[in-house]
């Protein structure tokens, strides 16, 4: 995603934050944050017109599992990402209240790993591949801007490897806590002059807060940067996944939370659900400077990914003649390319950097669906019920340019070109019925942003742009509940929409703060139409929209203490909308005007304090967490509660030569307070809650071994 004089300037940029201390603070904060996806450049956040932050490796393991994202994402304004308890399913995102609908996997949102997509080209991510152990930063871009990156760019969430120091260092780390989780990694990493190197490996078990929910998880994560020569650098990256065996609890009814939230949902036992995944991917990124005022960057990558799960669907309802079964297997092969060049030249001795390029992504899905019974035993695979095979592929070409006319103004501009096409061939479609069906999408979206610099320390920006979302693969693949109408529901439309934000950024020698506005208006947003026997059947919801701010403090002081806050009020909900005829007869909508869009609260807060004492190596972090009620559905039928938790995490370290020891413990939910994390958005059965574990304890070690060569 970047160059080679940008990959210079990245890592000048993410710098080890001790090297910024005054003694006794020797918290990140003291760094500019230096960010690459608004631009696809390093620049200073500062000076954009853009919302973006980067989350540091420090608050990425630090006293944490390093497993999930929503134990670090906290402190991002903007952004909701709450842990389902059950790692059948992935974590609950949105950005802005985009991809809150989802009721599994990542939608409305970007997801990249070192350039790679996490997003499949229909619009729908995982974030299982992100390995937080080998983290340098994650980036997080909301707004206008992330249109740039084509469908679905509600919000762009990139994750980037560290690269290797100087020398070979090798750490170790293992980690123990409540529900038998347990944690254990080992990376490699260093730099042999031409090559830098990172190699982790990390095995994640636990037995679950909830009853049937225990889970096993495998990573492997490398990268290798080879330079070439002066002008040019060869990365590879390379990343696999396994979960052999990862149990779902399913979510609950409001009885059956009030009676015990430990216990499974209804039928999970019985049917033993549970998911098993593999997936395999690598990429490659060439940058050459072409001349002092032009860089070229070529990333490609393929991948592959397999999923079974066996869901609790009861034996009558898959009795219908064409249920596909309550059983899915999925075999996914993806692939892709993204070429672009940077120009860096002067217009009347005022800066100007154009950036111009192509990307092309591929998904080959092979969909199977079997029975989950054989007889009278159920929770097992039967007979075939649905095969087909599935093809999207999107081709976009972006252009972007940044132009300083003067020292007080920035103009950041954009535009993006895309095609996604999609496909499909069922292999078991009745007699007389079209065995292949499709539909091509097609947007051109532009952007653009202006900062006035008031002062040295004080910007105003605003921007705006325009995006749009396609449904995915899972939105298209029904078009009645009950069978009676197969195929693809073609009838879906893409949701378009309008982007503005205004907002200033500020910082003095001791805080930085950013405030933003922004008002989203999004037209055929999709929202479900009907629920029954397993199966969802989509519509477009003719106009919402979302209004807030986001507000971010980071503060620091003498003694060692920092300070965070992140505050987000949203606003979210249907304008109007109109009947929808995708089954006949036609009925009305679902999703009355005026109803708030579920899983998106409307106030959110984050604070937290840092005390440092380098003289002992010893730290302390106590946070709050604060969240509105959320609705579980487009009727608004339901709600779960808003909450408040406080959180406690200290540790030691120590340096022994060529050895680097630490210790950290951790306490969630001090209090022990008992509410829901998430919710299953229009879950079928109005089975939509899924509790908190309550207070939780983490204990974690760890042993660094550094290059004698290099000790201090």
């Amino acid at each position: 995603m970047t160059s080679a004089r940008a990959a210079q300037s990245s890592a000048a940029g993410t710098a080890d934050p001790q090297t910024a201390s005054d003694g006794n603070n020797t918290d990140e904060t003291v760094l500019a944050e230096i960010v690459v996806t608004a631009t696809r450049i390093p620049q200073s956040s500062f000076d954009l017109p853009v919302s973006v932050n980067s989350v540091s490796q420090r608050r990425i393991q630090e006293g944490q599992l390093q497993v999930n994202l929503s134990e670090s994402f906290g402190e991002v304004p903007g952004v909701s990402i709450q842990s389902r308890q059950n790692y059948a399913q992935d974590l609950q995102l949105s950005v802005r209240g985009f991809g809150a609908r989802s009721s599994f996997g990542v939608r409305g949102v970007r997801l990249y790993s070192d350039g790679i997509p996490g997003t499949m080209p229909d619009g729908q991510g995982q974030f299982s591949q992100f390995d937080l152990g080998s983290a340098d930063h994650i980036e997080v871009l909301r707004g206008p801007f992330s249109a740039l990156y084509g469908n679905s760019s509600g919000g762009v969430i990139a994750i980037f490897t560290q690269d290797g120091k100087p020398v070979f260092e090798g750490l170790s780390i293992a980690q123990y806590g409540t529900f038998n989780t347990q944690r254990y990694a080992l990376k490699g990493s260093g730099d042999a002059g031409v090559v830098n190197y990172v190699v982790d490996a990390a095995h994640f078990q636990t037995d679950g807060y909830r009853d049937h929910s225990k889970a096993e998880r495998n990573i492997f994560n490398s990268k290798v940067r080879f330079t070439l020569d002066d002008l040019s650098k060869l990365t590879l990256v390379a990343n696999a996944i396994e979960t052999p065996f990862v149990q779902d609890p399913l979510g609950l009814t409001r009885a059956q939370l009030a009676a015990d939230p430990r216990q499974a949902g209804t039928n999970a036992i019985a049917y033993n659900t549970r998911k098993s995944l593999s997936q395999e991917q690598a990429g490659a990124t060439y940058e050459r400077q072409l001349a002092p005022t032009d860089d070229l960057s070529l990333a490609v990558y393929a991948g592959h990914r397999d999923t079974t799960q066996f869901q609790a669907i009861p034996k009558s309802s898959e009795a219908l003649p064409r249920h596909p079964g309550g059983v899915i297997d999925l075999g996914r092969t993806y692939s892709g390319a993204d070429l672009h060049v940077t120009d860096h030249r002067s217009i009347s001795g005022t800066p100007l950097q154009i950036t111009a390029g192509v990307s092309y992504d591929n998904l080959d899905e092979a969909r199977r669906g079997f029975l989950n019974f054989v007889g009278d035993e159920v929770g097992v695979q039967g007979a075939l019920r649905r095969h087909e095979t599935n093809h999207v592929y999107d081709l976009d070409e972006y252009l972007q340019a940044q132009w300083d006319p003067s020292e007080r103004w920035r103009l950041l501009a954009g535009v993006r070109n895309s095609i996604v096409d999609v496909s499909s061939i069922n292999h078991l479609a009745p007699v007389g019925v079209a065995v292949e069906s499709g539909v091509r999408y097609r947007a051109t979206n532009s952007v653009a942003g202006l900062t006035y610099r008031a002062t040295d320390t004080l910007n105003f920006y605003a921007s705006y742009g325009k995006g749009f979302e396609t449904p995915t693969l899972s939105d298209l693949a029904y078009r009645s509940t009950d069978g009676s109408l197969p195929g693809l529901n073609l009838a879906l439309k893409p949701a378009r929409s309008d982007n503005y934000e205004i907002g200033t950024k500020a910082e003095g020698s001791h805080w930085r703060g950013t405030l933003a506005l922004f008002y989203i208006q999004t037209h055929d947003e999709l929202a479900v139409q009907s629920n029954a026997a397993g199966r969802s059947v989509f519509q477009n919801i003719d106009e919402t929209q979302r209004r807030g701010l986001e507000l971010g403090l980071d503060a620091w002081w003498k003694g060692g203490f920092t300070g965070r806050i992140a505050y987000t009020y949203i606003k979210a909900e249907v304008v109007s909308a109109y009947e929808t005829c995708v089954t006949l007869p036609c009925h009305p909508t679902l999703v009355p005007k005026g109803n708030r869009l579920p899983a998106v609260p409307a106030n959110s807060l984050y604070a937290a304090l840092t005390w440092r004492y380098a003289p002992v190596g010893f730290s302390i972090t106590a946070e709050t967490l604060g969240r509105a009620q959320i609705f579980v559905d487009d009727r608004n039928s339901d709600a779960a509660p808003g909450y408040w938790v406080e959180n406690l995490r200290a540790g030691f370290e120590q340096d022994r030569g060529v050895w680097h020891f630490s210790e950290y413990a951790s306490v969630n939910d001090l209090t022990n307070r008992r509410y829901v994390g998430s919710v299953i958005v229009n879950e079928t059965n109005s089975r939509f809650f899924e509790p908190a574990p309550g207070r939780t304890a983490l204990l974690m070690f760890s042993a660094a071994y550094r290059d004698r060569a290099a000790a201090p």
